[in-house]
Parts: structure tokens; sequence; C-alpha cells
């Protein structure tokens, strides 16, 4: 199919691209003079609120090495932006988290180094992981984490006994949970990345797949038949008034993680980053896969991939490749599952007892196993804003499914002709 992404490769051959930005184009040759790095300093750009899974791999680390490694947490999705600035500046970093999604700009503008790993090392990881981080056969970084979005739902709130198990239950349950400023089941639909889980079940995709199994640009289901009638469905839970407009827009997501925290919405559709704050605001909640659609099928969703990746403006490229490789190992992955609840990208880790007996990460499994590996390609970038301002105009109900999407789908034509037309 289509937009089963993660079944095939990573779009993904752009390497007639690769020798336009990078200030190490030869980053990867092992012929070079080996670098002196005993008592250097590496700087590694982790994760918010994530050192706590690296600190101990880190301190090891350093001690093998004799080298030193200043880590500074900041949010990852913004890392190749800030990189753009502070890494010809001299103040970056040479180790980065990183979304799989910004892979294909890294490349292209020259921002990060290709790995030398071999075999042993790439076949420990699950494939669509390491599939997300591969370009026309090179290796550019190494996947430490995978999420996907799962339904937390509410224990005082719903029977477990009686749990809706397809969408249209859900919807029935809505109508009978919300009164006031108490809501049944919410999500994000105003979004792209939440409302493909609707789209793709009902045949809609982002890019189509050319014989060569990379992305074709060209061909975009947004608008399709199936992506319309998703639309159409994803419409009426805002326009009979189970969905609060406060949910609609940029504060959207706070309105909706707050609406769960405080017992007022019985259901959500969010990721593994809330395990932690739904629990600490106190909600006894059970987590499960997406539920089925109504046409049969599971519920789509976008899988994610951590990376952690090499800055090309690294002085130390040997020892950074290093690093990645031993935060990236079996043993330091479960260590980070365990104290930030990341699920391991590690195929063997899959079995582990500690992660199966783990009611969410069972669930992210599950549901991975009906995810799209979103396209790590730099046309993606055209496509997050006139969509979600699509849908968006859904939600409101100032235009019908078929003229918003059509509407953007020629915006996203125009600005990918626009800004990748030599590409």
């Amino acid at each position: 199919m289509k937009n089963k992404f993660y079944l095939l490769s990573s779009g993904l051959i752009i390497s007639s691209l690769l020798a336009a930005c990078g200030p190490s184009e030869s980053s990867s040759d092992t012929s070079a003079e080996p670098e002196n790095s005993d008592g250097a300093t590496l700087v590694m750009w982790e994760d918010v609120d994530k050192m706590v899974g690296t600190e101990e791999a880190i301190k090891a680390f350093e001690e093998e090495h004799n080298v030193t490694v200043d880590i500074q947490e900041k949010p990852y999705g913004d890392n190749i932006e800030d990189l753009r600035l502070d890494g010809p500046g001299g103040t970056g970093p040479d180790v980065f988290a990183m979304p799989h999604d910004n892979l294909g700009t890294a490349v292209t503008e020259g921002l990060i180094q290709a790995l030398n790993v071999d075999e042993e090392v790439t076949s420990m990881y699950t494939e669509s992981a390491m599939m997300s981080q591969t370009i026309d056969g090179v290796v550019y970084g190494l996947p430490y984490a995978v999420e996907t979005t799962i339904l937390y739902y509410n224990r005082d709130l719903v029977d477990e006994e009686n749990l809706p198990e397809t969408l249209d239950e859900w919807y029935e349950f809505s109508k009978e949970a919300t009164e006031g400023d108490d809501y049944g089941f919410l999500a994000l639909w105003d979004q792209i990345y939440y409302a493909q889980s609707i789209m793709g079940g009902y045949g809609g995709y982002v890019f189509g797949m050319d014989n060569d199994g990379n992305y074709d640009t060209t061909d975009i289901g947004l608008n399709n038949d199936g992506a319309v009638e998703a639309a159409e469905y994803i419409q009426k839970f805002y326009a009979e008034g189970l969905f609060p407009s406060g949910i609609i827009g940029e504060q959207g997501i706070n309105v909706l993680d707050s609406l769960f925290s405080e017992g007022r919405a019985a259901a959500v559709i969010s990721g593994p980053w809330n395990l932690g704050p739904f629990e600490q605001a106190g909600i006894d909640y059970g987590v499960m896969a997406l539920p089925k659609l109504g046409n049969g099928d599971q519920m789509s969703s976008f899988v994610g991939v951590k990376s952690y990746n090499v800055s090309s403006y690294s002085q130390y490229p040997e020892l950074a490749q290093e690093l990645v490789e031993w935060l990236t190992n079996e043993e330091n992955q479960l260590t980070r599952y365990e104290k930030t609840m990341e699920v391991p990208a590690i195929e063997a880790l899959a079995n582990d007892p500690i992660v199966t007996e783990s009611e969410s990460a069972q669930a992210i499994a599950e549901q991975s196993q009906y995810a799209e590996l979103m396209p790590g390609i730099p046309e993606m970038n055209e496509v997050w804003t006139p969509v979600d301002s699509a849908l968006q105009t859904i939600a409101t109900g100032s235009e019908e499914p078929k003229a918003a999407l059509d509407g953007a789908v020629e915006s996203v034509k125009s600005q990918i002709e626009a800004n990748h037309s030599g590409n």
C-alpha cells in the first residue's frame, strides 16, 4: 500500500544533494590520520528532562576514554535550527538528539556526519528505526527510541469491563459523557500528525512511492476519497460539540493535556511523552492501542524515531561516533527505558521482561504494527502548515472537507515546486 511507508525505504535517494553544504564532506573517510581526543571535551545536546536516562552511560564513557562530556538539555526538535547558527560559530554540539523527520533536511544542508558503522551494529535495531537513519545506503545516525500515539483513558471515568473498542463506540460514549466542561474522548484532529490516524485508515497518505521505493512527492494522497471521508468523520466531533473549541489551534495540545490531567476528559489520544505528566497529575489511567475505525481497519499513526547524530562541525567526529554507538547499545537503551519510559529501538529488547511487563510499552508496540514511518525528507516541511490550516477550517466548520483539503494539497505542491524543484 502507498501509505505504509515503514515497509519501504525511507525516501531516500537524495545523494545528489549531499555535496551542497557540509563542512566535512569526507567525514566518513577512515583513511585519515586518527584524531587525538585524549582529554577532549564533547558537547552533547540531550532532550529536555532526559539526561537522567544517559548520565550513567556518560560517566562510564568519560572514564573509559579520558574525556569530558558536557551535556546540555534542549528541546530536541529545535536542534537542527540551532545547529545552523551554533555549528559554524563553534558553540554547537558534537552529538545531539534529533527526530528522524529532520534527517533529510540535516543531510541536504550538510549539518550531520555520515557514520561508519558495520552490520553488527545496525542489525541491533528494528528495521523501521534503522530505515529512518539511512539515506541511499548511508547511515547518518543511530536510533535510541521509538514513539507513536496511543489512547489514554481515565479508569475512574471509563468502565474497563466495557471499554470502547472502536472509534464509533468512543463517539457514542462521548455523546453520553459530554456535559458542560466535561468531555468523553478527545483528539487533536486539527493537526495532520494526529489526523493521519484516521486518514491513513481510510486510505489517505502523505506521499506515494515510486517503483524504486522512494517517496514520490508529486503523488500526495491527502485529498483523495479516503482522506475526504476521514475529514468528514472528524468534522462531526467538532460540529456536535464533542470536542471543545479550545483544543483547536496552537494551544490545543495544552488544553487537551489539561482536560485529561484535571479529570475532565475521559480519554485522549496522545504520545508516550505524557506517561509521566499524567501520572504526576494523579490520574489513574490505562493505555491501549488506537481503536478500530468504522470500516473495520485499525487506526493508523505516525511512528517517530529519536536518534543521536554527529555534527559536521565536530572536531572529534570519531570520538563522537563512539559516543553515539555507546549510548544506543542494548544495555544503555534498556537503562534509558527504565529511567525515561522511552521505548527502545533495539530489536531484542522487544521481548525483554522489563519492557514487556509495561502496559505502555505493549500499547506502543501493538500500535506500531499499524503505524507509518513519518517521511523524513525535506519536502515534508511543506506539508505541516497548509494541511494543519485546512484541518482547522474543517474543525471550525468554516470550509467543507473536500475544498479545504484540495486547497491544502495544491499549496503543498506549489511549495515543493518552489523550494525543492532541484531535488
